[in-house]
């Protein structure tokens, strides 16, 4: 659809000098000049000067700051304007009825077991077990030597590597929690059209929940371990042989050098990098970038060193207080 009858449908009524067929939402660093991205925030400002993005919706305020080669779409909610977008490019869980379907391709030496859901055009390689209860969306792809525990869901063009072992009731692949706000107050959905990649030798406890990114991809590297009861949000990029403990929760765009270990119900905000082979102690609170080769606990996080000495001082504090 053209990008002028897109804006007209959500109640954009704009000019623009340059109109053209809008082949999907992007992040300003890797979209292209059918694509349309969005700044909501000051700081992402400079990437727009190396941005290749077709239009970008922006506030009046920042409207210097778009390069001449960029469609500037001027909204008082960039975000808002870009949830109601990203409706236009939602994508079906399954192939609809009309669509021409393709079968899927089952490797040697694979068991699928009953009561097993498999959609259409999907690739599951050799040596490979399915259990009662799993469902595998349209175009996943499943590499060779996987164990896929019962009751496992695995949402559209999920990828899955080699020798990955994914635990009951796990979801791989859902929507992100992310939500636009109207003036209302209102939650206006937005759309998450990428997808997950799991490389080779994850392990993936039960119950767990692993977003599918807005745009682009959420990837788990190889050989991480993740416990039960791990929630992973959209577009988070775990790296390689890093150990998630049971109740970890990690807000969107969080990303992790290698081995890094987090402790039982340790979290993060959004938009944050943990460095390699840092550890988190249980119950802490990311809430800014962490170097590699750290060590660090508490809430408000402090280096773990810190806040051992912290908690020991506020005890005696505490039992001096109560004598």
């Amino acid at each position: 659809m053209k990008l002028s009858k897109m804006l007209q449908s959500i109640g954009i009524d704009t000019s623009l000098d340059r109109d053209f067929e809008v082949k999907a939402l992007a992040p300003l660093e890797s979209a292209s000049e059918n694509e349309v991205s969005y700044i909501d925030q000051s700081k992402y400002l400079e990437n727009l000067k190396d941005s290749k993005t077709g239009a970008v919706l922006i506030k009046e305020k920042d409207i210097k700051s778009v390069p001449a080669h960029i469609q500037p779409i001027i909204v008082p909610d960039p975000h808002l304007a870009f949830a109601k977008l990203s409706a236009f490019f939602a994508k079906d869980e399954f192939a609809h009825p009309l669509i021409e379907k393709h079968k899927t391709q089952i490797g040697e030496n694979t068991t699928i077991m009953p009561n097993v859901f498999l959609g259409e055009n999907i690739k599951i390689g050799k040596n490979c077990l399915l259990m009662p209860g799993v469902v595998i969306s349209d175009n996943v792809i499943i590499g060779d030597g996987c164990k896929i525990f019962p009751n496992v869901v695995i949402y559209r063009e999920s990828q899955i590597g080699n020798n990955v072992f994914i635990h009951a009731g796990t979801v791989i692949g859902s929507d992100g929690f992310g939500y636009a706000h109207n003036e209302k107050g209102e939650h206006i959905k937005i759309e998450h059209n990428g997808k997950v990649v799991i490389e080779d030798d994850v392990e993936i406890g039960a119950n767990n929940t692993i977003d599918r990114a807005v745009f682009g991809e959420t990837r788990i590297k190889k050989g991480s371990k993740i416990d039960n009861l791990v929630q992973i949000g959209h577009n988070c990029i775990i790296g390689e042989h890093t150990l998630l403990v049971s109740q970890v929760g990690l807000a969107g765009s969080t990303t992790t050098g290698r081995n890094v270990v987090m402790g039982g119900q340790a979290g993060t905000g959004g938009h944050i990098h943990i460095g390699d082979f840092t550890q988190i102690a249980g119950r802490g609170a990311v809430g800014k970038n962490l170097p590699p080769n750290t060590k660090w606990g508490g809430h408000p996080l402090m280096e773990l060193d810190e806040w051992m000495k912290f908690f020991v001082t506020l005890r005696r504090m505490v039992k001096k207080k109560s004598e």
